[in-house]
């Protein structure tokens, strides 16, 4: 009998649990479509290289993907260069979180390209020069990135936070940012026109590898919910609904399960629990209620 009862209350902390989680899950978040600047600017999306020229090679597919993860990051740079200066007071300490997790985001994607994939897909091609532009552009926009990050984790408390001055800071870095996030596309999709495609399988692998755990090992309740909520699925006719192939639970507790951990952050994400587009949270007039529900 005691062991029984101990596996009851057991059972019971976990549902109270789940249901806890489950009330600060994003999809409990009534969202509207944008009615105004939606996060598609100032840094302009990416057109996929396999919308814009129809192949399926394994350059122009791996660079697809790459633009997935890239327009990502591009909306959540965007909707905290829209929102920044319209944070209220009270909603200041979780911005400060949602940008922390944009920072964490970039750079644990930009340690990953330089330490593993550039590389490995180097080697199989059997060129050292391929990615030689692209570690240029990194460098080009790497020091304002790191005083983003001084900024906000050095704030003697949220409310000294300045939207203003987190804009003079994105401002200093956005146009070698931009253009790096762009042009590595095309980088990487010029790579089926050389002669050394013929390793092209090789690559593949490498491309499918580093992509399926690039951004689950940044963080699974703060990168992974903050890609996942910036990923619209509407984009390009909705072509890539189903991107990154995964299945729907999965795909779901992702952003509701481990999302709820920072659930305050992600009032101010592009797209809803769904992936579609939704009102950027400071945009919105009246200001919206502060369990984060929308109406």
């Amino acid at each position: 009998m005691p062991g029984y009862t101990t596996r009851l209350s057991f059972f019971a902390l976990q549902v109270l649990l789940t249901a806890f989680l489950l009330s600060r899950a994003p999809f409990t978040m009534t969202t509207v479509p944008p009615s105004k600047q939606w996060a598609d600017g100032p840094c302009s999306l990416i057109q996929t290289p396999q919308y814009k020229t129809k192949k399926t090679d394994v350059f122009t597919t791996g660079a697809t993907h790459m633009a997935h993860i890239h327009n990502a990051i591009l909306r959540g740079y965007n909707s905290i260069y829209l929102q920044a200066p319209s944070v209220s007071h009270e909603d200041k300490n979780d911005f400060i979180g949602y940008c922390t997790a944009w920072f964490k985001f970039v750079k644990s994607h930009h340690d990953d390209e330089e330490a593993e994939l550039f590389p490995k897909v180097e080697e199989v091609m059997g060129r050292h020069d391929l990615f030689e532009d692209t570690h240029k552009e990194h460098e080009s926009f790497l020091a304002g990135l790191a005083r983003f990050n001084e900024y906000l984790t050095t704030l003697g408390e949220p409310y000294d936070f300045d939207g203003t001055e987190l804009l003079k800071i994105m401002d200093s870095f956005q146009e070698p940012f931009d253009h790096h996030f762009h042009h590595e596309i095309e980088t990487i999709a010029s790579f089926s026109s050389l002669p050394e495609a013929k390793k092209a399988e090789e690559a593949a692998a490498i491309f499918k590898a580093w992509g399926k755990k690039t951004v689950t090992k940044a963080g699974t309740t703060d990168v992974v919910p903050f890609f996942l909520l910036n990923l619209d699925v509407t984009y390009e006719e909705g072509m890539w609904a189903s991107w990154p192939p995964m299945p729907a639970p999965v795909r779901w507790g992702l952003v509701n399960i481990a999302g709820a951990y920072h659930w305050a952050w992600w009032k101010f994400a592009s797209c809803d629990a769904s992936g579609k587009p939704r009102e950027l949270w400071a945009l919105a007039e009246p200001q919206r209620p502060e369990n984060g529900a929308t109406s």
